[in-house]
């Protein structure tokens, strides 16, 4: 054998991404990605998320056409941060620790608005199957805020260990929203589009896979 020539045994094949076991979740996305079932919901969404990039300055800045990062994948450790943070902080009982946690959780819900803003114009250039994905997560992360508005409400009016519960439960949902916006940035298979009414607002903005 030479030198030169590349060695691959068979267990880098084995733990290469094509030869791995996907796991169960990773099963749920890509079957919910090649069903049809979101579609209605999807078609309803479209026209709001293609009038959201329709201005070219708007979009080339959530795009992050200068920087290469969408704005999106920035935005989304403002809110991530704020909450995990405030419950770390919920695990010492001074009050003067409370009320910063009572800040942080408020601070993730306000910034989750821009957040989620940024992530439908990545939504509205995505292929179909990344847009029914992203059905789920949007609606996995706007469950997560409501519940985190729920539990800076509780903590506002002196009930903080509902709060703390409220706090650990939106917390859990979110992180379902953010596997799923995780896999839509994946190397998955781009499932095309289908000629659809109010798609043409979408196409104008550039459809393709999420970087």
């Amino acid at each position: 054998m030479r030198a030169d020539t590349p060695l691959r045994t068979d267990s880098v094949a084995r733990e290469s991404p094509q030869h791995r076991t996907p796991s169960a979740f990773i099963r749920l996305l890509r079957r919910l990605e090649r069903s049809n079932g979101l579609d209605p919901v999807v078609r309803a969404v479209e026209p709001l998320a293609g009038r959201l990039v329709a201005n070219e300055r708007l979009r080339r800045l959530l795009h992050g056409d200068a920087t290469g990062i969408p704005l999106h994948g920035i935005f989304t450790d403002v809110p991530f941060g704020a909450w995990f943070m405030a419950q770390y902080l919920d695990l010492f009982p001074d009050d003067g620790t409370r009320r910063a946690a009572t800040r942080l959780v408020g601070l993730g819900v306000v910034a989750a608005v821009p957040t989620a803003l940024a992530g439908w114009a990545e939504w509205a250039r995505a292929d179909r199957g990344a847009r029914r994905v992203g059905i789920v997560h949007a609606t996995a992360n706007g469950v997560g805020t409501l519940i985190f508005l729920g539990s800076w409400a509780a903590r506002s009016h002196s009930h903080h260990d509902l709060g703390v519960r409220l706090g650990r439960l939106g917390g859990l949902v979110v992180i379902v929203g953010g596997f799923s916006g995780g896999y839509m940035r994946s190397d998955r298979e781009v499932v095309p589009d289908l000629d659809q009414p109010g798609e043409s607002e979408v196409r104008a903005a550039g459809v393709h896979r999420l970087p």
